[in-house]
């Protein structure tokens, strides 16, 4: 497994504990942890495109 793909495994392992979060934040009634773990999706799933998306122009995917 080369660098780029361990990176993009760290990012998917980030976003699926965050989709996790956002259950948690349910369960518990905290409307303030569920805005912030949405937050954290979206902010990891962004820069995980992003990544991907370099690393795809570089050639290393």
């Amino acid at each position: 497994m080369n660098l780029a793909k361990f990176v993009m495994l760290l990012f998917s392992i980030a976003a699926l504990l965050s989709m996790i979060s956002i259950g948690y934040a349910i369960a518990i009634g905290s409307i303030v942890s569920i805005i912030a773990s949405i937050v954290a999706l979206i902010a990891v799933m962004g820069i995980g495109f992003g990544m991907k998306r370099k690393f795809r122009e570089k050639g290393l995917l």
